[in-house]
């Protein structure tokens, strides 16, 4: 079965608020055995166009779980902090 990788692509708006989410998205995480494999900024746009100047990786073992995970009470009870706090693209790939 392939890895499952939420990616996000952020622009903050409120560093505040982006500093309180950021530290309740880790406590989501155990119910899907998930992992977050990095936080960072962008350093170069090596092609094309990209607005948003953070980027986040969350993998979880399977595509199921990234998805249970979004839907999931916990996550959702985050998502109008996480709307207040940045303007953000989120996708999910496999590998």
């Amino acid at each position: 079965m392939a890895d499952a990788y939420v990616i996000g692509h952020i622009t903050v708006k409120d560093e505040d608020k982006w500093a309180e989410y950021r530290s309740k998205v880790p406590a989501t995480l155990p119910p899907w055995n998930a992992e977050l494999v990095m936080r960072g900024s962008l350093a170069a746009v090596l092609a094309g166009e990209h607005a948003h100047a953070d980027v986040v990786v969350i993998r979880f073992p399977t595509l199921e779980g990234a998805h249970g995970w979004y839907t999931s009470p916990a996550y959702k009870a985050l998502i109008p902090l996480r709307e207040a706090a940045a303007d953000l693209v989120l996708t999910c790939h496999t590998a």
